[in-house]
């Protein structure tokens, strides 16, 4: 049977065509494109990145001799092991310390520590050598580590409980279908863009400032941010429900709340959940990285290890972090498997 894959009669319908994929508008945009990319790439040494990025792969490789790039990266990679299990305490620094009630499974060890020290009267360096009794508990970092990380899943936790208190309002008032006054819906449509604009870092800086160190400067800071995305996100799918389900409910007298009740959160609700989940899982993982700026979890502990370059400590940070986030990530996979 020969037929044209190009063009199909339609009983009266007219011929139907396959849409080309390339035409001289689109092959115009894509030089446009490729122009804009080439003309900035230069900008933010694009070409660099990528030589330098091939050097580390052919040194590597055995087959060039030097690589800054490699360089740098075997140094991280050996700073970073063996990862730190254990604290190591000075017992001069914990106060009231009773050795017949130790934590479980930590011991005392007796270690000879030399320091150097400049004599006030000569002006010189003299190294001193001076015993130190230190509390080694075998598990103690990861104690401590497992406190931030929770600490870090509540901040993210609470980020999102406040981004959807304060972006469901917003976006009632800024869907079309249940806002008739425009002047309202481009004021709540702007607020959600304004929220979205300053990044959770900026504004953790300045709450910070407001409220002072600890998980309430992030809590607030991942909540007005996530408020902007879902805002937008949950006005759109109001928008773009079916309407049919509404017509019928407004032509028998049904309030705006009762359309939105049983006519369009019924089919919005799966879309809801599913950006609900990406915004928790987004907090959780920005959550380590105002932590960076004083606004507590575990990335106010990986920037103290860092400034101190305790890098075996700051390995166990960022394995621990991974598992957060590999957690968070199955857990979110068996609820949309649930309810979606």
């Amino acid at each position: 049977m020969d037929r044209d894959l190009t063009s199909v009669s339609g009983g009266g319908a007219g011929d139907w065509r396959f849409p080309r994929v390339w035409s001289l508008k689109t092959l115009i945009i894509l030089l446009i494109a490729l122009a804009v990319l080439a003309h900035t790439g230069r900008r933010v040494e694009i070409d660099r990145m990528a030589g330098l990025s091939i050097d580390a792969v052919l040194h590597t490789a055995g087959l060039k001799a030097e690589s800054p790039v490699a360089a740098a990266v075997d140094t991280v990679a050996r700073s970073l092991f063996p990862i730190q299990l254990a604290e190591e305490t000075p017992i001069s620094r914990i106060e009231g310390f009773d050795p017949d009630r130790k934590p479980l499974f930590s011991r005392v060890e007796t270690r000879t520590v030399r320091s150097e020290r400049i004599d006030p009267v000569t002006l010189e360096t003299r190294v001193q050598t001076e015993t130190v009794d230190y509390l080694i508990e075998p598990f103690g970092y990861v104690v401590r580590v497992f406190g931030k990380l929770l600490e870090t899943l509540e901040i993210g936790l609470w980020g999102t409980v406040i981004a959807v208190v304060i972006a469901a309002p917003l976006a009632l008032a800024g869907a079309a279908p249940l806002t008739p006054h425009p002047w309202l819906r481009t004021l709540a449509r702007g607020l959600s863009s304004l929220l979205r604009a300053v990044p959770e870092l900026i504004s953790a800086l300045f709450l910070v400032l407001a409220y002072g160190f600890g998980p309430i400067a992030g809590i607030l800071a991942l909540g007005l941010h996530g408020a902007g995305f879902l805002g937008k996100f949950y006005a759109e799918d109001i928008e773009n429900a079916d309407v049919k389900p509404q017509e019928a409910l407004r032509a028998i007298g049904a309030s705006r709340l009762k359309i939105f009740q049983f006519a369009i959160l019924p089919q919005v609700t799966p879309q809801y959940v599913a950006y609900t989940l990406y915004i928790l899982d987004r907090n959780v993982r920005m959550a380590t990285v105002i932590g960076l700026v004083g606004a507590g979890g575990i990335g106010q502990e990986l920037k103290g290890r860092y400034d101190m370059y305790d890098y075996g400590h700051v390995a166990t940070i960022l394995i621990a972090i991974f598992l957060l986030v590999l957690a968070l990530d199955h857990l979110s996979v068996c609820i949309r498997r649930k309810y979606l």
